[in-house]
């Protein structure tokens, strides 16, 4: 099930079984659950970065912590631009506003197939202007675990970024040796997770891919080579209800404060575009 609030995902079953912790038709998504992450995805520190020799401010929409956080799109109302049978697509004009001055024609599209969920995101700059991009996805995994502590997971990222107190990275580290290091797979236990890997290992197709296992389910998400980070949180900061009940593996073609460290940022150029696609399957 998707909805146009953020072209969102709300749930993902196979055969009657849960593969994302999403939420009912009543509720709003909390957590970014399920959401698309347009322009950025994760944190801005301050709300504040410099393009093109100027200075934007963007809302502090992450008050705690002083940052910006999951970009512009999430809250807004996409269009429904197609819909039969196992697919439905989903459209949203990002107009220029305080601290983003730039116009994107943003489409979402999803499919289902045998091989499970696959989605494609699609942007393009329709402005008069170069404008800075990036983008991720917000799904919560599940493999109807009561906890994400009973989850053996792997993710094949060589190495993960250290953040400080407000979620803003301060380097890049190896994770040999580190209680990240989940290549081999391993059970998380009661560790808390909300970092982001990268230096994906990924297979001859350029598709990197996360493993969920408890009892005998397991989910994986994969990633294809626009994305070249993934952020893993285990929910420790979420509601009681909702906390370390399912596990986000989001994939971001950036890191968190990409617009201020430049890291891997894209720079649409007006009338061009890029596209990214990520998926779910079970097993």
């Amino acid at each position: 099930m998707v909805v146009e609030v953020g072209a969102g995902l709300r749930e993902y079953t196979v055969d009657g079984v849960p593969l994302v912790d999403g939420y009912p038709p009543d509720e709003m998504s909390s957590g970014g659950r399920g959401q698309t992450l347009i322009p950025w995805p994760n944190r801005i520190a301050g709300g504040a970065y410099e393009f093109d020799g100027t200075t934007q401010q963007l809302p502090l929409t992450e008050a705690s912590a002083g940052n910006a956080i999951h970009g512009l799109t999430r809250w807004s109302n996409w269009t429904v631009t197609g819909r039969a049978g196992s697919t439905a697509s989903f459209r949203h004009v990002l107009h220029p506003q305080p601290g983003y001055p730039f116009t994107l024609d943003c489409r979402v599209d999803y499919a289902l197939s045998d091989a499970g969920l696959r989605v494609r995101t699609a942007v393009r700059n329709v402005g008069d202007r170069p404008a800075p991009y990036g983008t991720g996805a917000h799904p919560y995994l599940t493999v109807g675990t009561d906890t994400v502590d009973q989850i053996t997971l792997t993710v094949p990222g060589d190495r993960y970024l250290p953040t400080d107190d407000n979620g803003i990275p301060t380097g890049t580290v190896d994770v040999e040796g580190t209680p990240y290091d989940y290549r081999a797979g391993r059970l998380i236990g009661a560790a808390k997770i909300d970092h982001c890997f990268t230096d994906l290992v990924r297979g001859a197709d350029g598709v990197a891919t996360v493993t969920l296992a408890g009892g005998d389910r397991r989910v994986r998400l994969w990633l294809d080579g626009g994305y070249h980070y993934l952020q893993v949180f285990t929910g420790d900061t979420l509601i009681p209800a909702r906390r370390r009940r399912g596990l986000a593996v989001e994939p971001m073609t950036c890191p968190p404060d990409a617009f201020r460290s430049r890291t891997a940022l894209q720079v649409l150029e007006p009338g061009r575009g890029t596209e990214t696609v990520w998926g779910i399957a079970a097993g």
